[in-house]
């Protein structure tokens, strides 16, 4: 069995799990400390893209000011596209009519020129990242870990096939289903919801000016969201379609042509003849949190900490929101002279996250509930409140601010500044 250890004189920080904050989180460190901390990211999924294709995210400005400083933004040319309104519609299926009750743009809602958000593909994304990362130093390996343990003042996690790494703090950015998260005997709060979040890629005729669309349907939401102009028909969106775990199966059981009429009965007309470009892949919907987000040694990140319904689009940038937070705290511990893996780092990272990790899932966990009952009292209800909404600037800047991540005491890469 071979082992690997830190340089002497060196910190190390070992990142399990390789997906977006976690290579953000590996690039951070690394390009604040250079060769005084070692940063090694354990990938199982090895260098492979192509995982990531089809999938594309909403980026908030907070993430997207990360990304800048980071220097990854300028690198995803012609990958992102911004959304300049949020266009918010609550109908049955058959209806007519889809009346629009809210809608949310960048200049009045918070005050600003930044569109509400960039969809961002995720192939190109993690490409831009992984390259970052191995021009900065950080070591990527196509290993998973299997177990970790504490020996003094520092972890030893133990790789399958064989093989160890130490390092002063591990970070599990293994998923929902953390293996590590278990094994540290860290709780986990939460339930599934019954429901599927189906992805695909679409083409269609005309442009779409930037707009997304979030139809509430009583099935769940139907998100159509911009991307970069493409495809076979000139122009492209992603969709995130909600739909009862019950009914997806038989929706997506026929052939392109019945999946591609399924989209379009959900589909705005606005956008003229559609096609299916990618997808649709399925992916079970849950809400869960742990009960802490570290351990002797361990921090959680990312959907290892945490899930969310994508009802608000808030995934991925609550992950690299916890990765500021953790860049941030270990910086702040090394510049001290203090442990970067100890005690107080960790609750550092605790405190900058906890609060806003479970109001967000609060958040989008009450809209699920509220849009997916087709109660006539209720629809009423809601419909009334999201008109209210629309009508209060004060209200529509405050959600607007939040949902940006630039609420509160935000990490300072969130505010674009360094660590």
């Amino acid at each position: 069995m071979t082992a690997s250890t830190p340089r002497p004189g060196s910190r190390a920080v070992l990142v399990a799990g390789g997906g977006l904050p976690a290579l953000a989180l590996a690039l951070a460190l690394k390009r604040a400390h250079g060769p005084a901390l070692d940063a090694t990211v354990l990938d199982p999924g090895g260098a492979e893209p192509a995982r990531h294709r089809g999938r594309a995210y909403a980026v908030a400005p907070g993430p997207r000011r990360m990304l800048e400083r980071l220097e990854i933004w300028d690198r995803l040319a012609g990958a992102a596209e911004p959304i300049t309104e949020m266009i918010v519609s609550d109908s049955r299926l058959a209806d007519p009519i889809r009346p629009v009750f809210l809608t949310f743009g960048a200049e009045a809602d918070r005050g600003g020129d930044e569109p509400v958000a960039h969809m961002v593909e995720a192939e190109p994304l993690a490409a831009a990242l992984r390259d970052a990362c191995v021009a900065a130093g950080v070591a990527i390996e196509a290993a998973s870990v299997v177990s970790a343990r504490v020996e003094g003042a520092a972890i030893r996690a133990a790789l399958a096939g064989g093989g160890t790494r130490s390092a002063d703090l591990l970070v599990a950015a293994d998923g929902a289903r953390s293996a590590l998260r278990e094994a540290a005997r860290i709780g986990w709060v939460g339930r599934d919801y019954s429901q599927v979040g189906i992805v695909a890629t679409i083409g269609h005729a005309r442009p779409h000016g930037g707009r997304a669309f979030e139809h509430f349907l009583p099935s769940g939401p139907f998100a159509i969201l911009p991307l970069p102009d493409g495809g076979a028909l000139g122009h492209r969106s992603s969709i995130v379609w909600t739909e009862r775990a019950a009914d997806a199966e038989a929706l997506l059981a026929g052939d392109p042509g019945e999946v591609l009429a399924e989209i379009e009965r959900r589909f705005t007309l606005d956008l003229g003849q559609l096609g299916l470009e990618h997808g649709p892949s399925r992916h079970p919907l849950a809400v869960g949190i742990a009960r802490r987000f570290s351990a002797d040694r361990l921090a959680l990140l990312g959907d290892a900490a945490h899930v969310i319904h994508p009802i608000a689009g808030q995934g991925l940038n609550l992950g690299l929101a916890d990765a500021a937070a953790l860049a941030e705290a270990v910086t702040e511990a090394l510049r001290l002279g203090l442990d970067p893996g100890g005690p107080g780092t960790l609750r550092a990272y605790e405190r900058a996250r906890r609060f806003d990790t479970v109001a967000m899932a609060a958040m989008t966990d009450g809209l699920n509930r509220l849009f997916s009952n087709d109660a006539l009292p209720v629809r009423l209800a809601r419909d009334l409140g999201l008109g209210l909404v629309d009508r209060m600037p004060g209200l529509k800047r405050f959600f607007a601010t939040e949902a940006a991540g630039l609420g509160g005491a935000s990490p300072r890469l969130l505010r674009g500044e360094k660590l």
